[in-house]
């Protein structure tokens, strides 16, 4: 190729040839148009060689030019694995290739290739353990000579988001059938997502020939897409690609920028069909391409594929390429048609009149490498021979620098074997075919349903269409008729495979697998197509099989002699596309809510932090002083008075007679007795006796318990109870108030001087309000139910209020507590004084198997009890031994702060690790929370920590609570 690659117009549907792009590529500057992709710029710039490939480093061009194979994956600044031929070009794009070593024109990594005889299939399985200890030498070499791409460890990712849609029907594929769902479905009423992963709308319409009278598509293209575009009930969405089909169809679409999470009444899968390759010796050099791609490259792309061509072909759809290939200056040397007779058609006899010769009964056998194997310069053909993959020894070679194959197709079924379908062997088609569709709400339509004739596949459009609008529950008129035969069985050779006896016969081109690999991984006892795969890797590179698995599943077949019709390729999984982890990452579903109070924590100068779904105050002031505000927040509890919304609280209220009974079984205390008016902790575990909650149970009366639970685990636990009363059958109603109520703690020596001022009908004495008991009555004028609890370690009350007077009461409070030097805390100040008081945090000093017992909880299991759920495992664990434990430690003032997780060793062993740790003002010393051997949990004991820059830290294990250890001001 040279510069004068570039056709004139009208060739280029998709470029803009008034604005210009530059580019850089190996260090060199090209020019292309807005509109190409990376790879069409390089092609019209004489580039023919896009990378090397995995195995052997051979030179490889484009060979389907539709972002589906790996001969186009280039690094594009600091992202890997680009697809060079759907990559937009952009100003100032940066390119290199990948998997080189050295240039692409001179790559050392190519002496691989000579050690082909001795890296036969499964050599990694074979060559590396021996002798013993090698593997310490091999790894580091195949992990340098392993993958693609490379990371950039510094690159930051863009933001990217999601969104949930809907849709009454989701037509994947805008080809001409998707294109005819689309129109049908919404002209029945429905509500229509219409899913192309190209640029534009059209599929196959935009580049393939169909008929001699190349005009006519080209008007029944503009037709459907203008009647698209217009539509109202229609969405459009271009440039996305459908990556997954799950079960309820839910459909996950991929955009440059966002995923959507699409749920669809049904789906119509119109997705095309994947021209498939030959295999013959040299099969993958560059020059060699599907007819499909060259024509791409001259209808979108205005680039000539080569000079001199020769076009093999199994059907009419070879013949259409030859002619374009004539009407864009393209000499046609030869086409060369593996059908010992085919049938006559249009399109052939086009060929024949403009003076083309047609050898048929013949095939490529070899392609004849150019300099350097960057190309070729000639075609061996030969006569077929008695039996499949066989020649007859009569070669002759054909001068050509382009090879054009258009032998047969798949269908592009994949999504359907995500949600429960299966693609099977047609042998009488010789061709995949859709063995079933995913339930009664999804159709197919156009070649992946092997419809192929032109107006067929409208008419399966149609049909798919009005399938869909009905599954949708919509009003449908009578069905429509079809009057066009499918053409299925013209479309594929059953045998386009002709290994060569020097081999470079590709079956898989990611992958470099040839066909002899394939019958050695057999012959090695990998039978099973399933094992043939992981022995070889076949179909596991990044096309996932979309070249190579209709091949392999015919070699492999009939190497193992089983039956070809019916057999199923290996399993299909998602995503079909690629999908960037940014793009799956992006911006997280997960719901805010603000409490009642929001707005005064972010009017006071709160830094807000997620708690759960929630928002909630750190701490007030600024970010440059953190620790001191932090401090003044503590202070204020231990030695004034402090408020902290916790409206954040999980709230459940459970009514009914066996209220108490339900309780006694959730929760690991005993709550059948517990006095009205009183408050009682709660603990939950599970089935394996692990905690997994806990909690405030206030009785309120014989039959009406509210009850708290964490704010991250509330959910769980609604759903949880939810599920073991639909069981129990208990007389009781269980509803989760958490939103309907704003709550706050009142603490600190000074907040009963606080609480008096702002109510009339509550006693708030030590005597009329004890510690831990519950009360209802108004505060601040409001109706309020408020409990002695003491998290913080501190004299204190809970209020809860409707949610609406949630302001009024902060402010109510604040006021009140103005001359007593009142504070807002936030969550921060929170986690240190409860630490201060040896309170543990479910979640962050617990973990999924952490047992009452080993977190010193066993003082909360009502071991009388004949059940509570998890009883029977927190009794079994605790008749064995532990072998961890929770336990307090210290250091000294101005020690280091461990972080959460910092392992706990005792030499080279690792006995625990740190869950809770601060800087204490109160005590002026650094205190924590770690689990440790049993052993190390005695107090005075020294134990180690490990930082997170190596040091080790020595840490003296204390009895916890570090802080107001007989809880006398809690109950002052």
């Amino acid at each position: 190729m040279s510069d004068s690659t570039r056709l004139p117009a009208p060739a280029g549907s998709l470029i803009d040839r008034s604005a210009t792009r530059t580019f850089t590529f190996e260090g060199r500057q090209y020019t292309g148009y807005a509109g190409d992709t990376i790879a069409s710029a390089l092609l019209a710039n004489g580039v023919n060689v896009l990378s090397r490939s995995f195995k052997y480093h051979r030179p490889r061009g484009p060979l389907v030019f539709n972002g589906q194979d790996t001969n186009c994956f280039l690094q594009v600044g600091s992202t890997p694995n680009v697809r060079a031929d759907r990559a937009p070009l952009t100003e100032g794009l940066n390119a290199t290739p990948q998997n080189v070593f050295g240039s692409l024109r001179f790559d050392f990594g190519s002496a691989v290739g000579l050690l082909a005889p001795f890296l036969p299939v499964g050599f990694y399985y074979k060559a590396f353990y021996k002798p013993r200890g090698a593997w310490r030498f091999w790894e580091p070499v195949i992990r340098r000579m392993a993958g693609l791409g490379k990371l950039d460890h510094d690159a930051r990712p863009a933001y990217r988001d999601k969104a949930y849609r809907f849709a009454d029907t989701v037509v994947i594929g805008a080809g001409p059938a998707g294109l005819a769902a689309a129109l049908e479905a919404s002209s029945h009423g429905a509500s229509v997502m219409l899913v192309e992963a190209g640029p534009r709308l059209g599929g196959s319409l935009n580049y393939a020939r169909f008929m001699v009278e190349r005009d006519r598509v080209v008007t029944a293209r503009d037709e459907l897409v203008a009647a698209v575009e217009a539509d109202p009930n229609i969405e459009v969405l271009t440039d996305a690609a459908c990556t997954g089909w799950f079960d309820d169809n839910w459909l996950a679409v991929m955009l440059e920028e966002r995923l959507l999470k699409v749920r669809a009444k049904s789906v119509v899968i119109a997705s095309g069909s994947i021209e498939q390759p030959m295999v013959f010796r040299n099969n993958d050099l560059p020059g060699v391409m599907l007819g499909s791609a060259a024509q791409r490259l001259m209808r979108e792309y205005a680039i000539q594929p080569g000079r001199r061509a020769v076009v093999a072909t199994a059907n009419s759809d070879g013949y259409g390429v030859a002619l374009d290939l004539l009407d864009h200056g393209v000499e046609v040397a030869a086409v060369v048609d593996l059908r010992a007779v085919p049938p006559d058609c249009e399109l052939s006899r086009a060929v024949a009149e403009r003076g083309v010769r047609i050898i048929t009964g013949h095939t490529p056998y070899e392609a004849l490498p150019a300099g350097g194997k960057r190309g070729i310069r000639g075609v061996v053909i030969d006569a077929l021979g008695h039996g499949s993959g066989l020649v007859a020894g009569q070669p002759q070679t054909i001068d050509c620098d382009l090879l054009c194959t258009s032998i047969g197709y798949t269908p592009a079924g994949q999504l359907v074997c995500h949600s429960g379908g299966a693609l099977a062997y047609d042998e009488k088609l010789a061709m995949l075919t859709i063995e079933q569709l995913p339930g009664d709400t999804a159709a197919a339509a156009g070649s992946v349903n092997t419809v192929f004739n032109l107006y067929a596949v409208f008419e399966d459009g149609r049909h798919a269409g009005w399938s869909a609008a009905r599954a949708a529950g919509l009003a449908v008129g009578a069905e429509p008729g079809r009057e066009h035969e499918s053409d299925a069985g013209t479309q594929n050779h059953p045998w386009p495979i002709f290994p060569h006896p020097k081999g470079k016969d590709f079956i898989d081109f990611d992958e470099d697998l040839q066909v002899k690999d394939i019958l050695h991984a057999i012959e090695d006892g990998y039978d099973d197509l399933d094992l043939v795969k992981r022995y070889s890797t076949v179909v596991m590179g990044p096309s996932q099989g979309r070249y190579s698995a209709l091949n392999t599943l015919r070699v492999a077949t009939r190497a193992t002699g089983r039956e070809l019709h019916g057999a199923r390729v290996t399993t299909q999984r998602p995503p079909f596309e690629p999908e960037t982890i940014n793009n799956l990452a992006g911006r997280a579903f997960q719901p805010v809510k603000y409490t009642p109070m929001h707005q005064r924590h972010v009017d006071a100068g709160a830094e807000l932090i997620s708690a759960g779904a929630w928002l909630r105050p750190a701490y007030y002031g600024d970010r440059d002083q953190v620790a001191a505000a932090i401090e003044r927040e503590a202070r204020a509890i231990r030695e004034g008075v402090g408020l902290i919304d916790v409206s954040t609280l999980g709230k459940i209220e459970i009514r009914g007679p066996d209220a108490a009974e339900f309780l006694n079984r959730v929760y690991t205390f005993a709550y059948v007795k517990q006095p009205i008016g009183k408050t009682r902790y709660l603990l939950m575990t599970e089935a394996s006796g692990a905690i997994t909650d806990d909690g405030v149970a206030c009785r309120l009366a014989e039959d009406h318990f509210y009850v708290t639970a964490t704010t991250g685990g509330v959910d769980a636990v609604y759903r949880n109870m939810m599920r073991l009363n639909a069981e129990w059958c208990l007389q009781i109603d269980i509803t989760n108030v958490t939103g309907a109520w704003a709550a706050v703690n009142l603490a600190g020596p000074e907040s009963r001087k606080v609480l008096e001022k702002l109510t009339d009908d509550i006693d708030c004495s030590s005597e009329g309000f004890p510690y831990l008991f519950y009360r209802e009555g108004h505060v601040a004028g409001v109706p309020a139910r408020l409990a002695r609890v003491g998290f913080v370690g501190e004299l204190g009350y809970e209020i809860h209020v409707p949610a609406g007077y949630g302001e009024h009461l902060w402010d109510a409070i604040l006021a009140a507590g103005a001359d007593h030097g009142i504070r807002p805390v936030g969550v921060e100040a929170q986690r240190l004084l409860r630490l201060e008081k040896g309170h543990l945090i479910v979640g962050q000093d617990t973990d999924g198997l952490t047992t009452p017992h080993e977190a010193g909880m066993a003082w909360a299991v009502a071991g009388k009890k004949p059940f509570f759920v998890g009883k029977r495992a927190v009794e079994v664990l605790a008749r064995g031994p532990l072998t961890r434990q929770l336990a307090g430690f210290e250091l000294p003032a101005g020690s280091p702060v461990p972080q959460e997780c910092n392992i706990v060793v005792r030499g080279e062993e690792i006995t625990g690790r740190v869950t809770s740790a601060a800087a204490s003002p109160t005590l002026n010393k650094v205190i924590g929370l770690a689990y440790v051997a049993p052993d190390q949990s005695e107090p005075g004991t020294t134990i180690q920590i490990k930082l997170s820059d190596g040091r080790l830290l020595p840490a003296k294990i204390v009895t916890a609570p570090f802080y107001d250890p007989d809880s006398e001001r809690q109950a002052l």
